[in-house]
C-alpha cells in the first residue's frame, strides 16, 4: 500500500530527489559557515596586523607619549632661558655675572689665575688609560 496515493517507482524518485537536495542544500551551508570563518578570520587579522590596526595604534600611541614628554622638557628649558634672558637684559650684576664666566672679564686691579685639569677627572683618566 503507498501513502497519499503514490506509486512505488514514483515516491522512491521523489524521495532520491528530496536526498539529493538536503545533500546539496548542506554542503552548501557548510562552504558558506566555511567561508564566512574565513572571512571572519581575514578581517580579525586586518583589524589587528592591518595598515591602521591595533600594532599600529599602539606604536602611535607610544610615540605620542615620547613627544609629549620631550616637549614638556623642551618648554621647561625654554622657560628657564627665557629667565636668563630677562635677567641678562635686565640686571646688571647678571651682565657682569656672564662677562666674568664666558669671557674672562676682570675688574682693574683683579688677577685670574687659571689652574691645569684635575689629573683624576674622567676625561684625564681614560687618556692615561689609552696611554701605553
Amino acid at each position: 500500500m503507498t501513502r497519499y496515493g503514490t506509486t512505488g517507482a514514483a515516491g522512491k524518485r521523489s524521495n532520491a530527489v528530496v536526498r539529493l537536495f538536503r545533500q546539496i542544500h548542506g554542503g552548501w551551508r557548510k562552504i558558506a559557515t566555511g567561508a564566512a570563518a574565513v572571512l571572519a578570520l581575514a578581517m580579525a587579522y586586518h583589524v589587528i596586523f592591518g595598515q591602521n590596526g591595533l600594532t599600529v595604534y599602539q606604536q602611535k600611541l607610544q610615540e605620542t607619549q615620547a613627544l609629549a614628554r620631550q616637549l614638556q622638557t623642551l618648554q621647561h628649558e625654554n622657560d628657564v632661558m627665557k629667565g636668563h634672558v630677562d635677567r641678562l637684559q635686565n640686571d646688571p650684576n647678571a651682565i657682569e655675572h656672564q662677562a666674568r664666566e664666558e669671557l674672562h672679564y676682570t675688574r682693574p686691579g683683579e688677577v685670574i689665575y687659571t689652574l691645569p685639569p684635575d689629573p683624576a677627572s674622567k676625561d684625564g683618566a681614560n687618556q692615561n688609560a689609552v696611554k701605553p
